[in-house]
């Protein structure tokens, strides 16, 4: 069996648990963690994980932060100066995340989140070297009433997501999913 395979089973036998209602907002957050070489893989994979859910009679929202930047820089005043100064981004980075609380937000409203949704986040990689993964989380874990599925490619060890096996690893109260883990 792959290792795509095994995490999703590892997130049916998480998510058809019943679901407590009184846990904080950095605990409802579910990281399913797999090596970023099985990033085509997993997205295409992507629709087991809606069934895996339904099934679970739960429902399901997809959120895709894969070309979020791309569009967001372009829609910038001056961002042909950025292209030609990129140092100069650092300055704007803060800018970006509010953009992408903001387009969260309007995608909730837009599916009518409830406290039954899983809202499922992919294209996370698309943020390395620009907003840290913890950042995004802790604003956006309580926008969510459900729980907050964050498809990570990277590594988890000893409570420590690495996202793309990066050396900036952080510690968090988030349900980790791995491959290996029965």
């Amino acid at each position: 069996m792959n290792k795509i395979r095994r995490l999703i089973q590892g997130y049916e036998r998480y998510i058809r648990v019943p679901w407590r209602d009184d846990v904080a907002a950095a605990q409802r957050v579910i990281f399913c963690v797999y090596d970023e070489a099985d990033e085509r893989r997993m997205r295409a994979n992507v629709s087991e994980f809606e069934l895996v859910t339904q099934k679970a009679e739960h429902q399901w929202a997809l959120f895709d932060l894969t070309d979020s930047f791309a569009v967001w820089l372009a829609s910038q005043k001056y961002a042909e100066s950025y292209f030609r100064k990129p140092h100069l981004l650092s300055t704007l980075l803060p800018r970006y995340l509010d953009h992408i609380c903001a387009s969260f937000e309007d995608f909730l409203e837009e599916q009518t989140v409830g406290p039954d949704h899983v809202v499922a986040i992919q294209g996370v990689g698309s943020l390395f070297g620009f907003l840290k993964v913890k950042d995004l989380v802790d604003r956006l874990a309580p926008l969510v009433n459900g729980r907050l599925l964050i498809f990570f490619p990277g590594s988890y060890e000893n409570n420590n997501y690495r996202l793309l096996d990066g050396y900036d690893g952080w510690n968090y109260l988030a349900v980790p999913i791995t491959a290996d883990r029965k």
